[in-house]
């Protein structure tokens, strides 16, 4: 039986969500059933783009629509109550990234996905890039020794907290929304290590100017057991005229070599209409035309979306979570990256080293 799917929030990520899901419902994998957002627009131009019934409730749409499975790419900070809306109704769910903001709503979601048996998968999408794995599968095999150190940054343009969410970027920080995705794919590069201890600092001075109560920056240290550091910086106040929406690169030092991914510069560039020339990512999102005229999504930010299908299906026919364990980002990695993204804002707020 093919599994039914339903997405609460239509926004910019949740929009990736419909694309990939209307990708497998033609190759049969899916049904995409149902689009839960609490804004009119969003639900009428979603509706008539994918042809998804939608729903100002997601429980009503869990309820009408008897789905299998939910994604959430609701607001980071309206993660919680969705989740556990869609476990409690049996549902397994694919939560966007980070879980939740509070180390408490993410130990509820594990509870509630270990109470009733269910996948409970988190988009840490970087996994999905081929580069990065590479990189993984050479620490595996010893290829570059014990790690020792890394470091990544990860930096937006301005228009993202001011432009596209304004509304909710004072509830969030570059650290959870930026962070979040560097701090998962270090552990998950080095074997999943545990933080130990936390310093960090930031500023608040031009969004804050712009009526954005955020931070502008974050810059973290961050030791692991066994001596690991992670040296950690995030920003989301890149000019506009900036070349890419989004700067960002990861390096790892081990005892007997060296990785450095440059995730911003991938070689491609395109410059439309006079426009300013701008250097993108089609490894993320590359969206073409089939020779049937259909729309075609590829990328790493569409294929940690449709792993979730596929282990839903794997469920569905009888598969096991046991069976799945390790292969996907799954609720413990949430927590963790969410604790240490606490221990960040601590630190950075009061100036102490945090000890986890």
């Amino acid at each position: 039986m093919t599994i039914r799917i339903g997405t609460a929030g239509g926004g910019t990520f949740g929009e990736l969500h419909l694309q990939t899901f209307s990708l497998l419902q033609r190759q049969g994998r899916c049904v995409l059933a149902g689009l839960a957002d609490p804004s009119e627009e969003i639900r009428g131009n979603r509706a008539e783009k994918y042809g998804v019934r939608t729903y100002s409730d997601v429980a009503e749409m869990i309820d009408r629509e008897k789905l299998d499975a939910v994604t959430v790419a609701t607001p980071d900070p309206a993660h919680l109550p969705v989740v556990l809306t869609a476990l409690e109704a049996g549902c397994h769910v694919f939560v966007e990234k980070p879980m939740d903001v509070t180390v408490e709503g993410c130990r509820a979601m594990v509870d509630a996905a270990r109470a009733g048996n269910r996948l409970l998968q988190v988009d840490f999408h970087k996994r999905f890039d081929p580069f990065h794995a590479q990189v993984r599968e050479a620490v595996a095999d010893g290829r570059i020794g014990e790690p020792l150190y890394g470091y990544a940054w990860m930096e937006d343009r301005i228009e993202v907290p001011s432009k596209w969410f304004p509304g909710w970027a004072p509830r969030s920080s570059p650290a959870w929304f930026l962070g979040s995705h560097m701090l998962d794919l270090f552990r998950w590069m080095t074997g999943g290590p545990r933080a130990v201890r936390v310093f960090a600092t930031g500023a608040r001075k031009r969004l804050s100017a712009m009526g954005v109560d955020t931070w502008d920056c974050l810059n973290a240290k961050i030791e692991f057991e066994g001596g690991l550091s992670f040296a950690l910086d995030t920003s989301w106040v890149l000019p506009d005229g900036f070349e890419a929406v989004v700067n960002q690169g990861i390096r790892l030092v081990g005892t007997e070599g060296i990785a450095e991914i440059d995730s911003q510069d991938r070689g491609a560039a395109v410059c439309y209409g006079g426009a300013t020339q701008q250097t993108i990512n089609p490894g993320f999102q590359f969206v073409s035309t089939d020779p049937h005229g259909n729309p075609r999504y590829v990328g790493y930010g569409y294929d940690s979306i449709a792993d979730f299908a596929d282990n839903v299906n794997f469920l569905k026919e009888g598969g096991t979570l046991d069976s799945l364990a390790g292969r996907y980002p799954d609720g413990e990695d949430g927590l963790e990256v969410t604790r240490i993204l606490c221990a960040i804002h601590e630190s950075a707020e009061t100036g102490n080293v945090v000890t986890l």
